[in-house]
């Protein structure tokens, strides 16, 4: 079964930065669509970026285009997400998953951004 283990978050001032990782188990993520996820109390888990399967292109939403960064490394069977000029409203329990998931999640990192 897939396991997701989060890490790399915590408190920031706004403008700064922060590098998460996502180590994942029971399947390789070299075969798999992957997105970094956010979630906010109060609101659905939303998808913020995405790396496809194949060729290795990212998508991003809206909100974190030219903020953020997805990427992927084989060996360690780990995905990054790496996080320039936090703002407060990505403030959020961050997740990674296969796109498109609706269950078996990770315990998540959190990230607060300070204003």
């Amino acid at each position: 079964q897939a396991q997701f283990v989060e890490s790399g978050g915590g408190l920031v001032q706004s403008g700064g930065s922060l590098r998460l990782s996502c180590v994942a188990s029971g399947f390789p993520v070299s075969a798999y669509g992957m997105s970094w996820y956010r979630q906010v109390p109060g609101k659905e888990r939303e998808s913020v970026a995405t790396i496809n399967s194949a060729g290795g292109s990212t998508k991003y939403a809206d909100s974190v285009k030219g903020r953020f960064t997805m990427s992927r490394e084989y060996p360690k069977n780990t995905v990054y997400l790496q996080m320039n000029s936090l703002k407060p409203e990505d403030t959020g329990v961050y997740y990674c998953n296969v796109v498109g998931a609706r269950n078996n999640w990770g315990q998540g990192t959190q990230v607060t951004v300070s204003s």
